[in-house]
């Protein structure tokens, strides 16, 4: 007997429908599962065994053949445990068939047979609303993820006896949401830091209000000790809540990396801060898969790179295409994977290897010339902002906190108001030139081409020059961008930058 059950497979941020086909054929007892299978799918027959004979089912003694179709998608992951399961009980006629027609299946099993949750329950649900189907069956831990999606009945379930009373009528359907139920905030736990425990750097933390307000990248370089990582892990507690739209999004993200399994949508703006030895693939995506990288884990957030001149020069390099257009497409053999990386890169490194700067460098102009080489051109041109961060004074130190975060992000989120109410609706970061230069007044304009001129300026450093003008005159309220604007936006740009330049000239 046949009996076909609808799954879902990730391929890379997208549902993709996968068919599991059960055949029960008079042969010698086994169990052979084909399709283009990872190990996790492959070892579900272990799993499936055993939690169909603890739960009190039969488990056939024919020859069952499971088949993942289309064959020439990769499945990956134990998500297919539970549809697999759930085939072989129709295949046998211990579960009435018909009653599957209309629902997708997702979940892990556990060898006593409970339904334990598992990475993707989000991206299946909305692949089955997509197919057009009434509704999904989910790890109870899975439910609130899953009805984030409007318009699908969900059916939580905690055991493979659950799923067949489910099926069989014999129970109601546990966990469904009405449609727009699912769009509610998630309590994200834990108290970020605040801008009130630091004392001192003003023109930092001026910076890090600008570069919030606008999604800029910036790049804060000092000796150590100074309070660059200090800053850098306060720039999340400045930036307001995400929106419904970019919630779903980040709650996607998380979902299909197993960073989040379960619970409300991310309200949270995401904050990741990998460490110097990750590979290209690592930061920007790749593998077999391939599988999403940081800079897609930060999406709609902060990609924090500490020490950015120990990262390895591929790595960064990598990164320099996701920065521009807020996407990487990963190839690998026949699939291509696109992945969003709409980041705000914050970046901290020290001015030379002795970590010290200026006049009170012990570095001789090879290790400044080496440590330059670490950080490319291009690179440093898709940074926004360069802020040399000082050693505070003893008075810095016993003053009272400059600002807070609570402050710093109603600034900041009345000035993405403002960005986001403009046609287009894009942060500053990301808006034309253009549109840009329709807004500047005309001496605004002619300093800009001054500088320009001059050859101080890339054309893109000149825009991203543009963009972080258009932020200071949003913070202060002003329609146009004037001149005291552009002077503050170069002023920023053209900060000491990390390899001690003119040392090493």
């Amino acid at each position: 007997m046949l009996a076909r059950v609808t799954c879902f497979a990730l391929d890379g941020l997208r549902p993709r429908r996968v068919t599991v086909e059960v055949d029960l054929r008079t042969g010698l007892p086994a169990l052979t599962i084909v399709g283009r299978a990872d190990a996790a799918v492959r070892e579900s027959r272990e799993r499936v065994h055993s939690a169909l004979l603890n739960s009190g089912f039969d488990f056939p003694q024919r020859r069952i053949t499971v088949n993942l179709a289309p064959a020439q998608l990769r499945k990956q992951g134990p998500g297919f445990d539970l549809a697999t399961a759930c085939g072989i009980l129709a295949a046998s006629g211990q579960v009435p068939p018909e009653r599957l027609a209309g629902w997708a299946v997702f979940g892990e099993l556990s060898l006593g047979g409970e339904v334990r949750p598992c990475a993707g329950a989000l991206v299946a649900a909305e692949g089955a609303r997509a197919a057009g189907l009434q509704g999904i069956v989910v790890p109870d831990a899975c439910a609130s993820e899953a009805g984030l999606v409007a318009g699908l009945r969900v059916a939580a379930v905690e055991s493979l006896a659950d799923v067949a009373a489910l099926l069989r009528g014999t129970a109601p359907v546990k966990g469904g949401r009405p449609a727009g139920a699912g769009v509610e905030p998630s309590a994200d736990a834990g108290v970020l830091p605040d801008l009130a425990d630091v004392r001192g750097h003003a023109g930092a933390i001026r910076a890090l209000e600008i570069a919030a307000a606008g999604g800029h990248n910036l790049l804060l370089s000092g000796p150590p000790g100074t309070g660059k990582t200090m800053l850098a892990r306060r720039v999340p507690s400045i930036l307001p809540a995400l929106d419904d739209a970019a919630a779903l999004e980040v709650t996607r993200i998380h979902s299909i990396t197993g960073l989040r399994v379960g619970g409300g949508l991310v309200r949270r703006p995401p904050f990741r801060a990998p460490h110097h030895t990750i590979s290209a693939s690592g930061l920007v995506g790749g593998g077999t898969g391939p599988s999403p990288g940081e800079a897609t884990m930060a999406h709609h957030g902060v990609l924090f790179l500490d020490e950015l001149s120990e990262f390895a020069r591929p790595a960064l390099e990598a990164l320099r295409q996701p920065l521009e257009d807020g996407a990487v497409t990963i190839v690998r053999g026949q699939t291509a994977s696109r992945f969003p990386t709409g980041v705000m890169l914050v970046a901290a490194t020290n001015p030379c290897p002795c970590g010290e700067g200026g006049d009170a460098c012990r570095c001789t102009a090879a290790d400044l010339a080496r440590h330059r080489r670490r950080l490319s051109g291009p690179l440093l041109d898709r940074l926004d902002l360069l802020v040399a961060v000082h050693r505070p004074t003893a008075a810095e130190l016993a003053a009272p906190p400059v600002t807070s975060s609570q402050d710093v992000r109603a600034r900041v989120a009345a000035a993405r108001d403002l960005q986001l109410g403009r046609p287009g609706g894009l942060l500053n970061a990301a808006i034309s030139a253009d549109a840009l230069d329709l807004a500047m007044r005309p001496g605004a304009r002619a300093l800009l081409r001054e500088v320009y001129e001059r050859g101080t300026l890339s054309a893109r450093g000149q825009v991203r020059t543009m963009r972080v003008a258009r932020t200071i005159a949003d913070l202060a309220g002003t329609p146009d961008i004037a001149v005291e604007h552009v002077l503050e936006a170069l002023g920023l740009r053209q900060a000491e930058e990390p390899a001690a330049t003119e040392r090493a000239a």
